[in-house]
């Protein structure tokens, strides 16, 4: 008699952990609430995207490496995601060099990439030692402005943040498994 009833418990714990699926390996990294100031001037903080599920990425406009790349890679990432009619889904991409990329410049810099930005926040209105620190405290990356020269060193990873502002994974932004983040988004979508 005890041993069916371990087995019906085994079995039911088993049947529970199997009706929802997981992002595997998750990170869970909280995001520190922030309010920083988009490429239309208007303000956009970690409230505005609670409920949402997000992809964040770190760029700047006059980058001659790798922020071209990524970029027209996020960009690929928000057609496929509008292709997927997937809903409540964001892109933020957080200015490395908030000194030069002023709202304007952002702008003019997203038009090349795509011609729908309601989705896709560029944000900047912050000091560059608070986006090195941002960067390496909440997103485990580097972000440094070297003396004397007009670009920055950064890390090239896509951010997969849940609904309510928890970095889930990253993936490779230069190399990019579309089909995983789209697998993953709908994972979180789901829950």
């Amino acid at each position: 008699m005890i041993l069916f009833a371990l087995a019906m418990l085994a079995l039911s714990i088993l049947i529970a952990g199997c009706g929802r699926e997981k992002i595997k390996n998750a990170k869970n990294w909280p995001v520190d609430s922030f309010e920083y100031t988009d490429q239309n001037g208007e303000p956009l903080s970690l409230d505005d995207l609670k409920g949402k599920v997000w992809v964040a990425n770190f760029i700047f406009t006059s980058c001659e490496t790798v922020c071209p790349p990524m970029t027209a890679n996020m960009a690929r990432l928000q057609q496929k995601i509008r292709e997927e009619g997937l809903k409540n889904v964001e892109l933020v991409s957080f200015s490395v060099d908030p000194e030069v990329d002023t709202p304007e410049k952002l702008k003019e810099y997203a038009a090349k990439f795509t011609e729908d930005q309601s989705d896709w926040h560029f944000l900047t209105g912050y000091a560059q030692k608070h986006i090195e620190q941002f960067a390496k405290d909440v997103f485990k990356t580097h972000v440094y402005k070297p003396k004397n020269d007009d670009q920055v060193i950064h890390g090239t990873d896509f951010y997969l943040v849940n609904q309510k502002g928890v970095i889930v994974k990253y993936y490779d932004g230069l190399d990019v498994p579309y089909d995983e983040i789209l697998h993953d988004i709908k994972v979180l979508l789901k829950e």
